[in-house]
């Protein structure tokens, strides 16, 4: 079976096709069967592009372009790193300590424990306990009757032997008396006179007095008491402490010595002695005693300073912080403690360049000072900007948004800026 397409004629833009179909029966017999299709057929003339449309695909594809370039342009932006905000402050130069900060104990600067240097029953007390007594102050009266009685008995008794002896000595001139008569009368007027002063002493003991200034315990007796006088075993009355200057006790560690002897005796050596809360200024002091050998077991060595106390704000056994002052840093260069940043490769600070970008400085730190200050002793100069806070989402390079850095703030915190730069 088959098709055979025959051609007709075109008329137009249409075309007649005759086809022949080719039909077999069972016996053999063939049978053509012919159809005629009409299909179109393209033409001679050509189509042309109107100019509107040509104008339309001129603004679309330029309108493609520029959609094109600002995705570009938006995408540089993204891709660029943002500025970052961060706290500023200048690197500053001054005159700081050198120091080595201990902690230690207040002493009395003196201490007398008070007792009675004669037997006899206490009449009269003249001080409160916890008063501040001064040198020579009335404390106890010892009943004086026994001693002046003696007093008096020896006062006579020498006014007899210089009667004796004046007696002797007009004998003597005229040497109607014998030279060994002379001689006893001036020596018992000498014992007389001996034996009055020492009666005149227990008198005077019976009025106990203040030895020096300082501030007076609790008394151990009452009036009413006998005590005794007897040298060596006299009971203690009272104990008076002077608090005016006073000792602060402290150690310095066997590792630390080296450096201390290296600035002992210099001029700019002192003791520096806080309070525990702080409630009063640092009172300053001169170093009065260092020991000559390490403490076995603890490592350390003794010292001592002593430290003005006119107002008695520091007592006995009281616990402060010391600082031993050793020497001066002339022009030391100051940042702020928070700019100091720790890495893998040591201590390193961030200084801002004058387009506001940051680099990376390698820093040898020194000690802290008051005020939220550090030394830094190598890595940055006077006036140079480095950035306090903000720096964990720094590189070198990147871009900041200056701000200036306060170590305090009136509100009790951080200002927004500092916040946001965390």
């Amino acid at each position: 079976m088959g098709n055979r397409p025959a051609l007709g004629a075109e008329t137009g833009r249409t075309a007649e096709i005759k086809m022949g179909t080719r039909l077999e029966s069972g016996n053999g017999a063939v049978t053509e069967v012919q159809e005629t299709r009409r299909v179109r057929t393209t033409g001679d003339r050509k189509q042309r592009i109107p100019r509107w449309g040509i104008f339309l695909f001129v603004i679309l594809a330029a309108f493609a372009v520029a959609r094109t370039l600002q995705r570009g342009v938006e995408t540089a932006k993204t891709t660029q790193p943002p500025v970052r905000p961060v706290l500023v402050a200048k690197v500053i130069s001054k005159d700081v300590p050198l120091y080595l900060d201990e902690i230690g104990t207040c002493a009395a600067f003196e201490t007398v424990q008070v007792q009675a240097q004669v037997s006899g029953q206490i009449i009269a007390r003249h001080f409160h306990d916890g008063a501040d007594v001064k040198k020579g102050d009335l404390l106890f009266t010892i009943d004086p009757r026994p001693y002046q009685a003696a007093l008096q008995q020896a006062q006579a008794q020498a006014a007899l032997d210089q009667v004796t002896l004046k007696r002797q000595t007009e004998l003597r001139a005229r040497n109607v008396t014998a030279p060994q008569d002379f001689d006893t009368a001036q020596a018992n007027a000498r014992k007389s006179e001996a034996a009055a002063a020492a009666a005149q002493v227990n008198v005077d003991f019976c009025y106990i007095k203040s030895p020096i200034n300082g501030r007076a315990g609790l008394r151990l007796v009452d009036v009413g008491n006998i005590v005794s006088g007897n040298t060596g075993s006299g009971a203690v009355l009272l104990t008076i402490q002077g608090l005016d200057p006073i000792y602060t006790d402290f150690t310095v560690a066997e590792t630390d010595l080296a450096l201390v002897r290296k600035y002992l005796g210099g001029p700019n050596v002192k003791v520096q002695t806080y309070s525990p809360d702080d409630k009063i200024p640092p009172r300053l002091g001169d170093l009065y005693f260092i020991d000559n050998a390490v403490q076995p077991g603890s490592g350390t060595v003794k010292a001592r300073g002593v430290t003005p106390n006119p107002d008695h704000a520091l007592w006995p056994s009281e616990f402060v912080r010391v600082r031993l002052i050793l020497d001066t840093i002339k022009d030391a260069r100051l940042v702020p403690s928070q700019a100091v940043q720790i890495s893998q490769s040591g201590p390193f600070i961030f200084v801002m360049k004058p387009d506001n970008t940051v680099d990376l400085r390698p820093v040898k730190p020194g000690q802290r000072q008051d005020g939220d200050l550090m030394v830094v002793e190598s890595g940055v100069e006077p006036g140079e900007t480095v950035v306090v806070t903000g720096q964990l989402a720094l590189a070198p390079g990147t871009k900041v948004d200056p701000k200036p850095y306060g170590a305090t703030n009136p509100s009790g915190g951080q200002s927004a800026a500092a916040k946001s730069a965390m």
